[in-house]
């Protein structure tokens, strides 16, 4: 192992059968947590090479059981985010799209960093099992149509293992570590089609548009290389996407958006990428479908079936309410230039740790015209107080500024 750390500190490249061996070893402890780190730190620095991504991504999946879906019975699809603040899309587009007749099995993460996860948000819902094992999962997707759960400790164990040590020792931007974990998960989830989002922009692991278009192109080629079809989308994150940055606030704006009440920004990326797993399953007229299942209403009844489902309490959920928040305001007024993404995104998470409703909603967006005095952002949870001073999280100059576009690159 030490060598394997020294060539790629060195900047070489280690062969499929090393990476087999590393990632057995450390399943079986004869590779230590420090080591494994060491070698995510030189993977962060010098990089890995597409063939390194695809052989870590095969040895992930073979340290554990995977799923399997008979495709006979209709195509299954899993959406993925390589990590957002304020991103409510999985759980608002997975019902969706189930409400379109797609089935859609979806494994997601925790937080990491500064961005949220989906299933941190999902355990804000009184009741509710993130922790369904592979049979309950796969019988929960072919008879509601969907479900979204945590990795079992069956399912993909050397990533869970390498995701909770990248998150501690600041080894998350990586792009063969970000692509073998991403893909790892979605290829033992047994789904036969993938959605990807990747994110791109000051909050974004890949900071660089350039950068997370070669991400989204290893996603899909690597998905194409073990015989999935795919689809990836390069998305902002120069600001919050939708309105709320927490845990359980994000799973309360996830109730408004399907109850019709959707923040624009946030509307629009939810109904590309619904349309986008609806195609993937093979359903005509994906948009015009998406869009009748989030207006008729049987996109909201679809997540209260689903958490139903996973032992979730619909009433209690429906009863979830926001305190009084702490207003935070302009100094000066001008337009909002720019947005400290990960500094909000921090805050979120710290609002929720004590509260599972604190949190803050966002006021302002770039582009935006404001007043001396108008709020910029609303802080939820008993450590509220504590936020007046993201007042200069918020960048306003007297000139208008351009709004960075929503999605940059689509890729099949």
């Amino acid at each position: 192992m030490r060598q394997c750390i020294e060539r790629k500190r060195a900047g070489g490249e280690l062969s499929a059968d090393q990476w087999d061996g590393i990632i057995t070893a450390f399943m079986e402890g004869g590779v230590d947590e420090a080591q494994m780190a060491a070698l995510c730190m030189a993977c962060v620095w010098r990089g890995m090479s597409f063939d390194e991504a695809f052989a870590l991504t095969g040895a992930m999946v073979r340290s554990g059981a995977t799923i399997t879906f008979d495709p006979a019975r209709g195509i299954v699809a899993d959406k993925h985010s390589s990590g957002g603040v304020s991103d409510i899309v999985s759980l608002v587009a997975v019902p969706i799209a189930a409400a379109c007749g797609a089935r859609v099995a979806k494994l997601s993460g925790r937080a990491l960093g500064h961005t949220g996860g989906t299933i941190d948000k999902l355990e804000t819902i009184p009741g509710f099992n993130v922790a369904l094992d592979l049979d309950r999962f796969a019988k929960q997707v072919e008879r509601v149509g969907c479900a979204i759960a945590s990795q079992t400790d069956a399912l993909v164990p050397a990533d869970k293992r390498i995701y909770r040590l990248r998150d501690r020792t600041a080894t998350v931007p990586a792009m063969g570590l970000i692509a073998a974990s991403i893909v790892s998960k979605k290829i033992a989830g047994g789904a036969h089609a993938f959605v990807f989002d990747v994110k791109t922009g000051a909050a974004a692991f890949m900071r660089d548009p350039k950068d997370a278009l070669e991400l989204a192109g290893w996603l899909v080629e690597i998905a194409k290389r073990f015989g999935r079809r795919a689809t990836a989308f390069v998305t902002d994150m120069h600001q919050p996407l939708g309105r709320s940055i927490g845990t359980g606030i994000e799973v309360l704006e996830a109730r408004e958006f399907l109850a019709g009440n959707a923040d624009e920004r946030t509307r629009e990326l939810v109904l590309a990428i619904s349309a986008a797993v609806v195609t993937a399953c093979g359903i005509d007229n994906a948009p015009q479908r998406v869009r009748e299942a989030l207006e008729s209403g049987r996109a909201a009844a679809k997540f209260r079936e689903m958490i139903a489902a996973q032992d979730g309490d619909v009433a209690a959920f429906e009863a979830l309410k926001l305190d009084e928040p702490l207003t935070v305001t302009a100094a000066h007024g001008g337009y909002v230039q720019a947005v400290d993404v990960v500094k909000l995104g921090y805050e979120g998470r710290r609002l929720s740790e004590h509260d599972p409703l604190g949190g803050l909603r966002v006021a302002a967006r770039i582009g935006d015209r404001i007043e001396p005095g108008a709020p910029l952002l609303h802080a939820y949870g008993r450590d509220k107080k504590h936020a007046t001073h993201l007042s200069s999280t918020f960048t306003i100059t007297h000139a208008p500024c351009n709004v960075p576009p929503l999605v940059y690159e689509t890729l099949t």
